[in-house]
């Protein structure tokens, strides 16, 4: 019997960045890239923010939503300055990675861009080195709003990958109905969902995702605590104010059917791998595929941009 559908074996890092220091942080990608790449990972995904540094609520929220903290200012200039410009040299060396190890390899960063403005970015390259796609966030979650200006109004779509189309979403983009559906309708095979939710509801809506979708979902969050901070760092208070486990994780790699393929993991940091068969993801569109033969476009329809 024939199968033309491929398998590919993939990974989530749950790591801390080097906090607030963009070039060691991208010294530790090349390390845990390679790291996945020698356990047989083709597709390698790493958190939300991952460089320079998710700026955790309990640390900056409090500070920069009530402008306390003289300085939050200066907090914020290392943050900006240790963000990422698309394209620039940082993304070249992130594409290098990629192709040194032939991986489809997903990295969370702060981008910043020519104005000055940050935003919450997923750039993703593919295993030439080329970067595929950069998606900035579509909408900043709560007080993230303080550090991250919204997305471009584009709607989502999935890149072509030789594994089947690939889709990403950061966070709590997975929580907004359409920006899924756009997805689905691309035809999406693998979801990548970068996180800094280690929320046990979090875990609801990967397995979700992977059974509404019939997709393989890749969700890859970080494990931070307070030492992994500088001791230079500007809002000193607010931190030893804040928990020692800053953010426990909860990476995992669910399968269209909901299952779990690896993970959860918290409490530490570590690599997750998988093997997917392809396969499944199609072959779970028998039941339900709700961009195809479940949809009802002369009922419901997403109008994208």
């Amino acid at each position: 019997m024939g199968d033309s559908f491929p398998r590919v074996t993939v990974a989530v890092v749950q790591a801390a960045p080097v906090v607030l220091d963009r070039e060691r942080t991208l010294d530790r990608i090349e390390a845990l890239a390679a790291d996945a790449a020698g356990l047989g990972a083709r597709v390698v995904v790493f958190p939300e923010a991952f460089v320079p540094a998710y700026p955790a609520s309990s640390v900056f929220g409090p500070v920069f939503g009530g402008f306390s903290d003289p300085q939050a200012g200066p907090a914020f200039r290392r943050l900006a300055a240790n963000a990422v410009e698309v394209p620039s040299l940082t993304t070249e060396r992130i594409g290098r990675v990629a192709k040194a190890h032939g991986l489809h390899l997903c990295v969370g960063i702060n981008e910043r861009t020519r104005t000055g403005t940050l935003h919450c970015t997923l750039i993703l390259f593919d295993p030439t080195g080329a970067l595929l796609q950069a998606r900035r966030k579509l909408v900043p979650t709560h007080d993230e709003r303080m550090f991250w200006g919204p997305g471009a109004a584009v709607a989502p779509v999935p890149v072509d990958t030789p594994y089947g189309p690939m889709g990403q979403l950061t966070c709590w983009e997975n929580y907004m109905p359409l920006a899924r559906m756009s997805l689905y309708q691309g035809g999406e095979r693998i979801h990548l969902a970068p996180t800094a939710d280690a929320s046990d509801g979090w875990q609801a809506t990967i397995r979700h995702i992977a059974l509404e979708g019939r997709v393989f979902v890749l969700a890859a969050n970080q494990y931070v605590t307070r030492a992994d901070y500088p001791e230079d760092f500007e809002l000193k208070e607010a931190l030893r104010a804040a928990p020692e486990v800053l953010c426990r994780g909860g990476s995992a790699i669910v399968a269209p059917d909901g299952r779990y393929l690896a993970g959860p993991l918290y409490g530490e940091g570590g690599i997750l791998t998988a093997e997917l068969d392809l396969g499944e993801a199609v072959q779970g569109k028998q039941l339900l595929d709700v961009a195809g033969h479940y949809a009802r476009p002369d009922v419901l329809r997403l109008v994208g941009s």
